[in-house]
């Protein structure tokens, strides 16, 4: 029992702010886990709709099955069972839009959830966000998550592929722990403030940087949505910065939260350290999806096709 105990007091003593960012940094180890998996392995928990189908006779793929092995036999049956309508990505946008109107109204009311959040992560901070910065970060995420519903309901057309459970429930973790993860930093704030009046501050190098480059990742990353849309199914994007780019939505994606970490920075801090770790996750599940579709693009449409495009980060990957 006295273990027991020790271990709910040692729980308890976790800020929520190192929880968030056990899980960003678990989550992007586990996706670089299945990254460095033999490619069959890994072909089956990463990929869905058309780039899950490797290319091949039938015979050819169960001749391949046989001599990967029962890991492989093993892994396809789980990611068969466990298979959801690639529709379901809705929900990340519904729960994401879902999660700064609750937290909003938290805010606003002294709710008692963000109160206990704010309680037991104050302790733990030597400098904390502003209330401003606060409610700006959580308009641009609000505006993220609003803008990526729309698209989901308007622009982006509906495949009838299916995904992973697992993919489904990281997503939702993932967007849950990213609607706490930008207040937490300005615990300290929240805790003096009345919540209702703003003072006028000068704007930071980091505010203004970030501020900047949110907006213009934000209408590139909605140019290459509608872009996209607009495809012949499965066809090679090649326009915009498709032109040098394998993903720049998921450039445009990794940039947006950086950028958030940056506007987000505590008072003497460059970044916001919990955004940042979920500016990792992102890069990695992102980077790992794009490597693999500029895989399937040179399988599909030839490697003369894509070769000299960057995967995701310009001069990087």
């Amino acid at each position: 029992m006295m273990a027991v105990s020790d271990l709910v007091k040692h729980l308890a003593s976790i800020s929520p702010a190192a929880y968030c960012q056990i899980f960003y940094v678990l989550a992007a180890a586990a996706v670089l886990g299945i990254a460095v998996a033999p490619e069959s392995v890994r072909r089956l928990l990463t990929q869905y709709g058309a780039r899950s189908s490797p290319t091949g006779t039938s015979d050819d793929k169960e001749g391949k099955q046989a001599r990967d092995g029962p890991l492989v036999s093993i892994v396809s049956w789980a990611t068969s069972v466990g298979k959801v309508p690639h529709s379901w990505f809705i929900h990340f946008y519904i729960l994401s839009v879902s999660c700064s109107v609750f937290w909003a109204v938290q805010f606003l009311s002294h709710g008692k959830i963000l109160e206990f959040i704010v309680k037991n992560q104050a302790p733990s901070e030597t400098s904390s966000m502003s209330i401003n910065q606060v409610v700006i970060v959580w308009a641009l995420m609000s505006l993220q998550g609003a803008r990526r519903l729309y698209e989901y309901m308007a622009v982006v057309r509906s495949s009838p592929s299916k995904m992973w459970i697992i993919h489904w429930l990281l997503g939702v973790a993932y967007y849950f722990c990213t609607g706490i993860s930008i207040w937490i930093h300005g615990s300290r704030s929240i805790q003096s403030s009345d919540r209702r009046t703003f003072s006028i501050e000068i704007p930071s190098f980091n505010m203004v940087f970030g501020v900047i480059t949110f907006w213009a990742s934000w209408f590139m990353q909605y140019r290459c949505h509608s872009y996209l849309s607009q495809l012949k199914k499965y066809s090679l994007p090649v326009d915009g910065l498709f032109q040098y780019l394998v993903c720049p939505h998921y450039t445009c994606e990794c940039v947006l939260y950086l950028s958030l970490a940056l506007i987000a920075a505590p008072v003497g801090q460059l970044y916001n350290r919990t955004l940042i770790c979920a500016v990792l996750f992102v890069a990695v599940n992102l980077g790992v999806t794009a490597n693999g579709t500029k895989k399937w693009y040179s399988e599909k449409f030839g490697h003369e096709r894509v070769r000299g495009k960057w995967k995701m980060i310009p001069g990087i990957f």
